[in-house]
């Protein structure tokens, strides 16, 4: 079995200290020995010599213990020098396993003058979403298929070892193991046809301070139990939950809990019987509540049999109506699992209101690095910048400082169930993601969640030395780093998305989804675009906190990234630049395309600094992004000119 070690390939390196080639335990655990594994495994792989490893200090060495009293939080971690040996000091065994880690990576990346090094990871929750299906399909996959199922089998090898390590290197510490939307073989996965093989799991997970959860079926009692109703209120429903989740933690003493999509795009859940999102969230999590166990219901609810006609119902209002009202009704083990923006991860959106709306509920961020609408991984799209942003929004719940960020760590309302959640990329290619540069999301991700005050641009640096050394990095962190911004201009304008092919998401189809019951509308026609969602319009800036309120629902003082979100905008209206929106698209279109071709320029400058099978899978992909650009361009312009009739300023290319 063939794969990609990414981010953790400890190639040979130089090493001098005497003190890296001896490593004294003086802690135990079974994360603490893993930690050690990951130790012994760098050193041999760089130098090719085994590190020696022993039970007590010795005047040069790397010295592990554990402190429960370092003021790091749990998962925290010191690295400090002390004459001729370094100390990694966790407050547990995984601030042991995080501060080995994150010392391998300063070896590698040759700045051991860096210390003393203290991290205390901010957010509680740093989770992975995986859409995984047991017959071996990724819902959204875009690198393969499964490498935890195939043909309804789970499987176990040194693929899911290695994929576990590359998560726990990134501080991840809670895995969902199959998508949110569970088929029938699915819904088995808490039962005993499946209980043992997912126990080799948690087993494998907690080795690296992992929690295992699964996406469990609101209805399964009446799948698995021939119930005729799965209403929360009915006591036979709860009492069945309750024997079910005590026979999890029988089988998996260490389960985290389950992972909800209900009453969303046809799932079932309590609205079939007039109860609440709290009704069901509440009935789940009073069944987990004796082990430990909590709920992570999401917040992706909204009216998919909307009527294209109807100019009032906007689904970007959806989430924000169906919760808001049961602020403070959900029990303290349960988790709303909020889109970071109100319609579907869209390449521009808004910060969902619900951040700043909900105040005595536990909330957590939910992003995608599966580039459903970015790309798909085969054009590049570096998420750093938008989750920054995201992170750095202001709601100001509490007045100014209120920050998404802020929230999800708790420092807002004082919650300690938070943090973030990823929908996220990998499959069973060689290199794990489809186009190499793509894992570069998936490392940024698990460092920003960690580490959220760390700068998008730092990271990609990061992550470039760690996968392909010093020598390419300035050139390919300036690819990344331009992405998101290219990939903007050759699709979708000022905040409108949704312009892409139905159901595969990839590719341009200006007016595929226009008419369709999903509720992704841009309203163009001869004289504009846009969709009103002013209080003239849907209402939905009346969803904001001041000043976002007044700020979105005014043409001229929206962020003009916006404008088409939140405003109806004529295609010779004058944008800030002086531009008219129709020659902003114009221009905006042919930009992106030229940006792609430069990338192109870059890349090939990068041949024999790079692994020739990693620069050739690159370039094949910038080949096809090059292609979905100039589609994108000649598609959108194209459409506008007709509906407009405006000619391009520059006279250039445009079919009629």
């Amino acid at each position: 079995m063939e794969f990609s070690k990414c981010w953790l390939d400890y190639s040979p390196a130089e090493i001098k200290e005497k003190a890296l080639f001896t490593l004294a335990v003086l802690c135990e655990g079974s994360i603490v020995e893993s930690a050690v594994k990951e130790y012994d495994m760098a050193i041999q792989g760089m130098t090719a010599v085994k590190p020696e490893i022993v039970k007590e200090r010795k005047p040069e060495s790397v010295v592990l213990l554990l402190d429960e009293f370092l003021p790091v939080g749990k998962d925290g971690y010191e690295i400090r020098r002390e004459e001729s040996s370094y100390c990694i000091t966790g407050q547990s065994e995984s601030g042991v396993l995080y501060g080995v880690f994150h010392f391998l990576r300063v070896i590698r990346t040759g700045h051991l003058e860096e210390f003393p090094i203290q991290n205390a990871p901010e957010m509680p929750l740093r989770i992975m979403n995986h859409w995984d299906n047991m017959d071996g399909s990724i819902e959204r996959g875009y690198s393969g298929e499964s490498f935890f199922y195939k043909d309804y089998e789970i499987l176990y090898n040194e693929r899911t070892e290695q994929y576990v390590r590359m998560m726990a290197s990134i501080g991840i510490n809670a895995i969902v193991i199959n998508n949110v939307n569970v088929h029938e073989k699915e819904t088995y996965l808490i039962t005993d046809t499946y209980l043992e093989q997912v126990k080799q799991y948690s087993d494998l997970f907690n080795r690296y301070g992992i929690k295992l959860f699964t996406s469990v079926n609101f209805a399964a009692p009446m799948e698995l139990a021939d119930f005729d109703n799965c209403d929360p209120l009915n006591e036979r429903v709860a009492a069945w939950w309750k024997e079910t989740a005590k026979h999890i933690y029988e089988v998996i003493p260490d389960f985290g809990g389950f992972l909800v999509k209900a009453d969303s795009e046809g799932r079932p859940g309590p609205f079939t019987y007039d109860r609440t999102h709290a009704d069901g969230a509440n009935m789940l999590a009073r069944a987990l509540k004796p082990y430990g166990g909590i709920v992570i219901w999401r917040c992706f609810v909204y009216n998919c049999g909307q009527d294209w006609r109807d100019k009032k119902t906007d689904r970007a209002r959806a989430a924000y109506d169906n919760f808001i009202g049961l602020d403070g009704q959900f029990d303290e083990n349960v988790i709303l699992q909020i889109k970071n923006g109100p319609m579907d991860f869209q390449v521009r959106e808004p910060v969902s209101p619900l951040f700043g709306g909900l105040k005595k509920t536990n909330m957590i961020l939910e992003v995608e690095i599966a580039q459903e609408y970015t790309g798909q991984q085969i054009d590049l799209c570096y998420l750093l910048p938008m989750w920054r942003e995201i992170l750095d929004f202001d709601t100001f719940v509490r007045g100014e400082g209120s920050t998404v960020l802020n929230i999800v760590k708790g420092q807002t309302h004082g919650q300690k169930l938070c943090g973030m959640a990823a929908v996220i990329n990998t499959g069973d290619d060689y290199n794990w993601t489809g186009n190499d540069l793509a894992a570069a999301n998936t490392y940024g991700y698990g460092r920003l969640a960690m580490n959220p005050s760390l700068d998008s641009e730092s990271i990609a640096k990061e992550w470039t030395e760690l996968t392909f050394g010093k020598a390419p990095e300035k050139e390919i962190v300036a690819m990344l780093m331009n992405s998101w911004n290219t990939y903007e201009k050759y699709t979708s304008p000022l905040g409108i998305g949704w312009m892409v092919t139905p159901h595969y998401h990839y590719g341009p189809d200006v007016d595929g989804y226009e008419y369709d019951r999903w509720g992704t509308y841009h309203r163009a026609d001869r004289n504009g675009l846009g969709v009103d969602r002013t209080p003239a319009g849907t209402g939905y800036t009346a969803q904001y906190n001041e000043p976002w309120a007044s700020v979105y629902a005014e043409k001229e003082k929206c962020p003009e990234e916006l404008l088409l979100f939140f405003h109806y905008v004529g295609y010779e209206e004058k944008l800030k630049s002086g531009k008219t929106l129709i020659q902003h698209i114009y221009d905006t279109h042919f930009e992106g395309v030229e940006e792609v071709e430069k990338m192109i320029t870059v890349w090939k400058g990068l041949q024999g600094k790079i692994p020739s099978d990693a620069f050739d899978r690159v370039s094949e992909r910038l080949e096809r992004q090059l292609a979905n650009s100039v589609e994108w361009r000649d598609r959108i312009n194209t459409y506008f000119y007709r509906k407009s009739g405006v000619l391009d300023d520059k006279g250039r290319k445009i079919y009629e």
